[in-house]
């Protein structure tokens, strides 16, 4: 008769304290950042995502904006009648995305030039940083109220220069021509503007690795060759912030425009930020107006989210 041996017994695996130590500091950590987060959220949330569901809520009703009047739902309304109806929202949209579009090509290219040429050796650079950055701080307004002065068709700067120059056949109407009011105040965005860029570039500048550089110009690169090469792959993620801060900025220019034409002349330099503020506190319809402002929210994702994912994508590789 056989003896069936018992097994011997597995060893017993003994919890790792280590791991268990890791696992905690990983939770202390995660309450720690949402504890910090929090209040922020919680500020995020109540000033920016519930104005933006309610004003895509209130896009589907009729209101005036008094307490007296209820507001009544009327689904999708308010935006057949954008764009069937008012022909000002077209001008509107067309001025927006003219003005994205020469926002991406000017103050972001005068920005990068003007970073790359500050960012070398030069007598009184930090001087000049200084200056073309001035503008960037000035209040919208007080920049609008400059630029009016200067465009003023009697005693204003540009025309008065020209004058003085002989080129009286240059002199115009600058904010009262319906076809150069829009590009005479894009001018003035773009004197604001371009200091902003200016700096945001000369800080990705910093990053560039100054080995990379010089092999480069040993291996007989020129600094053309250099510069695409080498500086705007390491300006990639620069170029990101710059890009969607310049689109989003350009899609909610606002106070330049009030500040200089209201919107004329004959609507000529309305846009739809402008647009959706006069149709609700203009013409007291805040259903057509967060009708307007919704599309704009629209464009703006449009615009800005697929630019960051490939991005991402592109870092990620």
């Amino acid at each position: 008769m056989t003896t069936v041996r018992p097994s011997p017994a597995l060893p017993t695996a003994k919890p790792d304290a280590r791991g268990g130590r890791v696992q905690r500091r990983r939770s202390h950590g995660t309450r720690s950042a949402w504890a910090f987060l929090g209040p922020a959220l919680v500020l995020y949330a109540v000033f920016l995502l519930y104005p933006m569901v309610s004003a895509f809520r209130l896009s589907f009703f009729e209101w005036n904006g008094f307490a007296t009047s209820d507001p009544r739902f009327v689904g999708f309304d308010n935006y057949v009648r954008l764009f069937t109806q008012d022909p000002v929202f077209w001008t509107a949209f067309r001025n927006s995305i003219v003005w994205v579009v020469l926002s991406l090509v000017v103050p972001t290219g005068l920005g990068l030039l003007m970073a790359v040429a500050l960012n070398r050796r030069l007598l009184g650079r930090n001087l000049m940083r200084s200056v073309f950055y001035i503008p960037a701080v000035l209040a919208s307004i007080a920049v609008a109220t400059m630029w009016t002065w200067i465009y003023n068709p009697m005693f204003g700067l540009l025309n008065q220069t020209l004058t003085a120059l002989g080129l009286e056949g240059w002199i115009q109407e600058w904010l009262g021509d319906q076809d150069i009011a829009l590009y005479s105040i894009f001018a003035a965005f773009v004197w604001q503007t371009t200091g902003f860029n200016m700096v945001l570039f000369l800080a990705g500048l910093q990053t560039v690795p100054p080995e990379l550089v010089e092999s480069a110009r040993v291996d007989g690169a020129s600094p053309l060759q250099v510069f695409r090469h080498v500086t705007l792959p390491a300006l990639r993620p620069t170029t990101a912030v710059v890009l969607v801060l310049t689109t989003i900025s350009s899609l909610k220019v606002f106070d330049l425009i009030v500040g200089m034409t209201g919107g004329g002349p004959a609507q000529s330099t309305q846009v739809l930020a402008l647009w959706s503020y006069a149709q609700s506190f203009g013409n007291h319809d805040f259903g057509l107006g967060n009708a307007v402002a919704t599309i704009l929210l629209i464009i703006s994702l449009a615009l800005v989210v697929p630019y960051l994912l490939w991005t991402t994508r592109g870092e990620a590789k």
